[in-house]
């Protein structure tokens, strides 16, 4: 930028090439997806080697006001992302929402095939877990990383439901799927009925999409679960030792068990 503010297109070229020369795959400005069109952040995405998964560097932490790493990687996964290095920044205070456009249009760019469901139903994605954290944010027992890991746990249990019955789940199924992770993650008694029914209209949406049949998004997840996980805060790995959360480890690590015994039967060509 210069000293106006105004855009240095100069500057702007001369780096977008340095990056461009040096193996980024993607360069996107300015997607928006209701922020306030004024303001701007960006995403620039770079092809990584297999078994990376998708990896998530907010670059302007300060800027970045309400979207976590964790809630780009979850929502970039159900986009179609895999196996990319993800950075995100802004220069100015935005809520930063509009940047997993930006990640589809560098795919799309790339010369991926982006379905538009998936990408809508990923910024739907963002926007529920983003704005569920952030009402929570002065609840002490609450971690959004513990939320993160719930949506990663719907989204695999969605796929296993539909693998194993031939079809999608109904509205009850969902609400059991959704109500058992929020309980595997010691969630179910902090976040409100109606964050709940924000998380079931998300997982009913998620089911119809091609991510829910998607062989690379069940990869993706297996390293974003172990990300999550290492994620959680000292506080809320305190608040769930406690006897008000009994059981909640056991659940977590049902959950990593049975992820993994289900990826491992997907390319062993068990499943």
């Amino acid at each position: 930028f210069n000293n106006d503010g105004s855009v240095n297109i100069e500057n702007s070229i001369t780096i977008a090439n340095h990056l461009l020369d040096n193996g980024s795959d993607g360069l996107v400005v300015c997607g928006t997806t209701g922020e306030n069109p004024t303001l701007i952040s960006s995403a620039l995405v770079q092809k990584a080697d297999k078994g990376n998964g998708v990896k998530v560097t907010i670059k302007t932490p300060n800027n970045i006001t309400k979207v976590t790493a964790l809630q780009y990687q979850n929502a970039a996964i159900t986009a179609g992302a895999s196996d990319v290095n993800i950075e995100i920044a802004s220069p100015v205070s935005v809520t930063g929402e509009s940047a997993l456009v930006g990640v589809s249009k560098a795919l799309e760019a790339n010369g991926q095939q982006v379905d538009q469901k998936r990408a809508e139903v990923a910024n739907q994605e963002l926007s529920t877990t983003a704005t569920i954290a952030e009402q929570n944010k002065d609840n002490e027992k609450f971690d959004p990383a513990a939320l993160d890991l719930a949506l990663s746990q719907i989204k695999t249990d969605l796929a296993k439901y539909k693998e194993s019955k031939g079809k999608t789940a109904d509205n009850k199924e969902v609400e059991k799927i959704v109500n058992n992770a929020l309980k595997d993650k010691g969630l179910n008694k902090i976040i409100s009925p109606e964050q709940v029914q924000q998380i079931i209209s998300f997982a009913n949406a998620y089911q119809n999409t091609s991510a829910i049949d998607s062989k690379e998004v069940k990869e993706q997840l297996e390293n974003y679960a172990k990300t999550a996980y290492d994620s959680l805060s000292d506080q809320y790995k305190k608040f769930v030792s406690s006897d008000e959360a009994k059981g909640m480890w056991e659940g977590i690590k049902s959950f990593f068990g049975n992820l993994f015994s289900y990826l491992g039967g997907l390319f062993s060509g068990n499943k």
